[in-house]
């Protein structure tokens, strides 16, 4: 997966789901305006495809590649076989999907209440989450995507918890320097949405590839 692909094409039958090994996968609502949002991100913990799990081969967001990385892709009539060959594969998918849900659910509340800040440290607490190492790679256009929000906005934000030495960022990098104090400048999304995927997945250290 290389920056900018596009795995999931709005109003479109899919073909493929994906399983996502590394980078990240924003879903991306966009207005008739064009403007876009981001309302979700998978990672290695999900897929993208989440509407052939549900009996549908369509959905209106759009899953764009915001950090490279690798996954593993299935045709559409092969992932729909082994989701009735395998039913703990559906049980574990159907877990995802509330997970997802909640995720997205809780990012259209968090983005219409919370600051620039804290809305900037959940987002980099969900990313770093789902890569290795403290450094992601960002732009200004990224992430004011992500957020909802002007350029402008953003670097304030940012300029906020590097002054605050949470991160440092530059260069197109954002490195998280104190993830503690991130997550205490973080609104309460990151962790109701953090505790959720947690418990619905239920499943030892290490057997899910995310950050503990």
């Amino acid at each position: 997966m290389i920056l900018r692909d596009v795995l999931q094409v709005p109003e479109q039958p899919m073909q493929t789901a994906w399983f996502i090994e590394t980078g990240i996968v924003s879903m991306l609502a966009t207005l008739e305006d064009g403007d876009s949002a981001e309302v979700g991100l998978v990672g290695n913990e999900g897929v993208v495809g989440l509407p052939l799990l549900l009996d549908d081969d369509r959905d209106d967001l759009e899953g764009t590649v915001q950090m490279a990385g690798t996954g593993y892709r299935l045709p559409a009539d092969a992932f729909r076989a082994a989701l009735e060959r395998l039913p703990a594969l559906r049980r574990l998918l159907n877990r995802y999907a509330l997970i997802h849900h909640g995720q997205v659910a809780r990012t259209g509340a968090c983005n219409g209440r919370h600051h620039i800040d804290q809305r900037l440290a959940r987002w980099l607490l969900m990313a770093h989450d789902r890569t290795e190492g403290d450094t992601v790679p960002f732009t200004h256009e990224m992430l004011s995507i992500m957020l909802g929000v002007r350029r402008a906005g953003v670097t304030v934000a940012a300029g906020a918890l590097q002054k605050a030495g949470l991160i440092r960022y530059g260069g197109g990098r954002i490195t998280i320097t104190d993830r503690p104090g991130l997550e205490a400048v973080a609104c309460e999304c990151y962790g109701i949405t953090r505790r959720a995927r947690d418990r619905l997945f239920g499943l030892p250290p290490g057997e899910i590839p995310y950050r503990r």
